[in-house]
């Protein structure tokens, strides 16, 4: 059984997936784009849930077990509590596989955090 949740920041398009938002660039955000941005933002603030991210970004294969990146000088549970914000945030989606859970960021992901922070395509 799978616990691999669709990203709620995400939206298909034409051309693949956009991000939850314009570039900052293009419009002001509506209230409930910078809803999204926000609770993305504020899961990337912390530096442990950013140490986690990157972790699990720049791992190999492109996800990691839980069991390869606990060590970020906190305690499990408190570890589990940081990926768990990850999770909410819509940044990280996991897989249980026997008794360790797998998380991945999705390239989508990666891609929107980087389209929300570049300017607007110049016509």
């Amino acid at each position: 059984m799978s616990n691999v949740k669709a990203l709620p920041l995400l939206e298909p398009a034409d051309h693949g997936v956009a991000p939850c938002c314009p570039p900052l660039t293009e419009r002001p955000m509506t209230a409930e784009e910078a809803e999204t941005a926000a609770r993305m933002f504020k899961a990337l603030g912390d530096p442990v849930r950013l140490r986690l991210f990157s972790s699990v970004a720049s791992h190999e294969g492109g996800e990691a077990c839980v069991c390869d990146i606990s060590d970020v000088g906190v305690s499990q549970p408190t570890v589990s509590h940081h990926l768990k914000k990850l999770k909410e945030a819509g940044l990280l989606s996991s897989e249980r596989r026997g008794t360790w859970v797998y998380y991945r960021v999705e390239p989508s992901v990666l891609a929107a955090m980087g389209r929300l922070l570049t300017s607007a395509a110049v016509a």
